[in-house]
């Protein structure tokens, strides 16, 4: 029976273009995922947005003099396009500020409220007597009071990941003019964390699959111990607060965003023309769901968004968190205001989707901090997509085209070697579903690669270009196998470059599109029609690395 598979992907700040740090540690993986399950014929959907609310957003919106409305929306519409460039297979990719995550926010809100989860309190905080206002998280950074780092922010530390409160930090300014802001007292209503320590410590010790470092940074967490935090702001872009008195105040964007996940599932649901699609994946006690994106989110979605269905009752929680650590360019983290990015809009302007995809897959940071650079990325797609991956497909398909008619060919008896090329296919597929069920994205894209690696070597042994001279018939039974492994490379490396697969599926002859074969070794019927063959990849030049590390130069230096 379909299992009902939501993969939940990070919602993005849209204050600023997408560079490759930012879908490395989650659309990538996400999107390999999903494609997976729906090729193993599970009911799988990928749901995410641009959380239009958050505070990098309006404060860009302030630095240029703008309404946050214009950032928001100009900047969605830029990693929209750019999403679906890089063929990220989105069900739904929509955004915050809509009418219908403002109803599913306001609804979460208010149960919790009823529940007593809800409580209202004083707080302190930040206000600057320059601008006339109370600063947001982000608009004002410190001095970490745990680590020492001095650019600390009112919400977290990227030094040492730790969550903050404007009040934590020392040495305080503002981000705007770097004035020292008052402390005053407002009125806020905050979240009662606390109250589920006892049950997310029961939940969060059996999660034995999770990945190390995403159970110990939770664990961490809880044995601090949960405080309850303020989830509405002194702001007046957000969603509005459902209660008498709370006019001029918004629910902090922390708390909102995360319930995009729920809002972009009843969404789809109601596109789909199925209001109540979302109940399988939400309120089914089979649904699963699985949320991909950095290590800096990792309490958000293991401890907070857990603790608020928890509260609203009866919702289910994370499958996984598939969180990965971060890509850095050239052992450098990536950086908006220092321009030390490899930015994607960019990118799609000299370059295909596929060979990124590949590279990102092959160099993702599962389990600790990986780097990105042109070297690599110029080599992996040279020796290994067009080399190894592109050079198997295209040479069987030009021989058996050139000397079949077109036709694939009709095998005679399988000898030893053809069926240990036959069972490689059956291995590959066993060997990619293991590790993607597993979110062990980098083996699995090593498994697919194996199968390809196999079939250059089962093609150089047998030399079909040599041996179609002498004895037609088994050069016929050379490339039917052969053309069986470039049928089942084109199923296992979907998941990872599906741009290529679907044009190996073309030239393969194939109707509809490769998902409706199913994760199955799709055996290529003698006779068939083949279409000509041409490269899935282009070989790049070296001199895209200087080319590349010139440009990045330039651009800094005229951001300084």
């Amino acid at each position: 029976m379909p299992r009902s598979i939501l993969v939940a992907v990070a919602w993005p700040y849209v204050n600023g273009p997408p560079h490759l740090g930012h879908i490395a540690g989650m659309n990538v993986p996400a999107d390999i995922f999903v494609r997976y399950h729906r090729l193993a014929g599970n009911d799988a959907i990928m749901v995410s947005g641009s959380d239009m609310h958050g505070t990098p957003t309006a404060l860009r919106a302030a630095d240029e003099g703008v309404a946050p409305s214009v950032v928001a929306e100009r900047y969605h519409a830029v990693w929209s396009k750019c999403l679906s460039d890089m063929g990220f297979s989105y069900d739904i990719y929509t955004h915050t500020d809509t009418e219908n995550h403002r109803e599913v926010t306001q609804d979460l809100f208010l149960r919790l409220a009823e529940g007593g989860y809800l409580y209202e309190s004083g707080q302190t905080m930040p206000y600057s007597v320059t601008e006339g206002r109370y600063l947001s998280d982000r608009f004002v950074e410190g001095t970490c009071p745990h680590c020492g780092n001095d650019g600390a922010r009112g919400d977290q530390c990227d030094g040492c990941g730790r969550t903050l409160d404007p009040s934590d930090l020392l040495n305080i300014r503002s981000k705007r003019d770097g004035s020292t802001p008052e402390f005053r007292d407002t009125v806020h209503q905050f979240f009662r964390l606390s109250a589920f320590q006892d049950a997310l410590e029961r939940w969060v010790s059996a999660r034995e699959d999770w990945r190390v470092g995403v159970r110990m940074q939770t664990l961490s967490w809880l044995r601090e111990g949960l405080r309850d935090r303020a989830i509405t702001r002194d702001i007046d872009w957000g969603v509005p607060v459902p209660l008498p008195g709370y006019e001029d105040k918004r629910i902090y964007v922390w708390f909102e965003a995360v319930i995009g996940y729920l809002s972009a599932t009843k969404e789809w649901a109601r596109r789909q023309g199925e209001p109540d699609a979302w109940e399988r994946f939400w309120l089914d006690p089979d649904g699963e769901t699985y949320y991909f994106q950095g290590k800096d989110n990792i309490p958000f979605h293991t401890l907070i968004w857990p603790a608020m269905l928890m509260g609203y009752g009866g919702l289910n929680l994370p499958t996984d968190v598939a969180a990965n650590e971060y890509l850095n360019f050239r052992g450098r983290e990536f950086s908006k205001s220092r321009n030390w990015a490899v930015w994607l809009p960019d990118y799609l302007e000299r370059y295909e989707a596929d060979p990124l995809r590949y590279f990102l897959a092959s160099s993702m940071p599962e389990t600790s901090d990986t780097d990105f650079t042109w070297e690599g990325f110029v080599a992996a797609n040279n020796n290994e997509l067009v080399a190894t991956f592109g050079n198997f497909v295209h040479r069987v398909l030009t021989i058996t085209y050139r000397n079949f008619g077109g036709t694939v060919p009709e095998p005679g008896e399988l000898a030893e070697v053809d069926r240990a090329a036959l069972a490689a296919c059956d291995t590959a597929l066993s060997d990619v579903s293991a590790a993607i069920e597993a979110r062990r994205f980098r083996d699995g894209l090593r498994a697919a690669m194996s199968l390809a690696q196999h079939g250059n070597r089962y093609v150089d042994q047998k030399a079909p270009w040599s041996e179609v001279k002498r004895d037609r018939g088994s050069a016929g039974t050379t490339l039917w196998t052969a053309l069986n492994l470039v049928s089942t490379l084109r199923t296992v490396m979907h998941p990872f470059v599906p741009l290529a697969s679907e044009r190996i599926h073309e030239m393969l002859g194939a109707g509809g599109s490769v998902v409706e074969g199913g994760w199955a070794r799709q055996e290529v019927a003698a006779h068939a029609r083949l279409q000509p063959s041409r490269p899935l990849f282009r070989k790049l030049d070296e001199s895209v690395v200087e080319e590349e590390y010139a440009r990045l130069e330039g651009s800094a230096a005229r951001s300084v």
